[in-house]
């Protein structure tokens, strides 16, 4: 179900229930199913722990039809970024899929990155193999421009990190905002942040990309901390995961035992599963329910 938008209010929906993270085990094991029948998407990511996560959970569901990766900075620098997906893609044997570099900060902020959490080098400090694959010469706002473009109407863009490259994508294109099928992101909450007291990483990161991208017109399914915080992987799932074995399987279950570590010492039961969660959404929106909400013309007067 889409959401229709007034003159006057930009609609976007938010996602409200649990996900489970058995879904992250399950697709992952699944296989590639002809682009034709899968939803077209451009993954825009900054790699990133769980945009790690997401990005394998995108490239191994046959329901999604990966066409680009735009890479942007926010958990790690925006080169650290593309070298990461770039490896990944290799990893995942997909170097038809075109990555390419996108916004080297924020719009206005001063970009603040978080190896804190995600590792040294932002993959748990996992050393993957050199990749096989090119780096695509476009800019990654250009990618999603052209690509909207060939491809009216069907373009799904799934944004992961800050909203950096989708913004420039709006204000230098305009036109492609009619003409994107939907955008599903992970970003936002309406109950707290994990910044501060309101702010979530992804929106605190570039908040100008993010009203420029949540006031664009287009139909806009928000998948805030909320839904990440109920779809908690934990040492159970972790436990199954290890059972079998591959290249992916094994950087995924790497990937996994580091944040469920890192969450151990907060105390936590369990990690969020923040982008794969908007992964899952795209690969089936049933799996949570929505509720339409109305965001003000100006941020300041709400």
């Amino acid at each position: 179900m889409r959401i229709s938008q007034s003159a006057t209010l930009a609609g976007f929906r938010r996602s409200v229930f649990s996900l489970s993270p058995v879904l992250v085990l399950a697709l992952l094991a699944s296989f590639s199913a002809p682009a034709s029948a899968a939803k077209k998407i451009i993954f825009d990511t900054n790699p990133g722990t769980d945009d790690a996560l997401a990005l394998m959970l995108a490239l191994n569901s046959p329901e999604l039809d990966v066409r680009a990766i735009t890479v942007v900075p926010g958990n790690v620098t925006a080169a650290m970024g593309l070298e990461n997906a770039l490896r990944m893609v290799s990893l995942a044997n997909r170097c038809d899929i075109p990555v390419a570099r996108g916004a080297q900060h924020p719009l206005f902020q001063k970009l603040i990155t978080a190896e804190f959490w995600h590792g040294k080098n932002g993959l748990a400090d996992i050393e993957l193999p050199a990749s096989k694959c090119k780096v695509d010469s476009r800019f990654g706002p250009d990618v999603i421009i052209q690509l909207v473009h060939a491809s009216p109407h069907e373009i799904t863009l799934l944004p992961v990190g800050p909203l950096t490259n989708i913004a420039l994508a709006v204000e230098k294109d305009p036109s492609i905002v009619p003409l994107v099928k939907e955008v599903i992101l992970m970003g936002g909450s309406i109950s707290g942040g994990n910044v501060n007291a309101a702010a979530e990483a992804n929106i605190y990161n570039d908040p100008e990309a993010a009203q420029i991208v949540f006031q664009a017109g287009w139909p806009l399914t928000m998948v805030g901390l909320e839904v990440g915080d109920q779809a908690l992987f934990t040492h159970k799932y972790l436990d199954q995961l290890g059972q079998t074995h591959g290249q992916i399987n094994d950087f995924i279950y790497s990937v996994l035992k580091f944040l469920l570590n890192l969450s151990g010492t907060f105390g936590a039961p369990g990690s969020p599963m923040y982008d794969p969660s908007a992964v899952a959404v795209a690969v089936d929106s049933t799996l949570v329910k929505v509720q339409e909400m109305a965001q003000c013309k100006s941020l300041r007067r709400c």
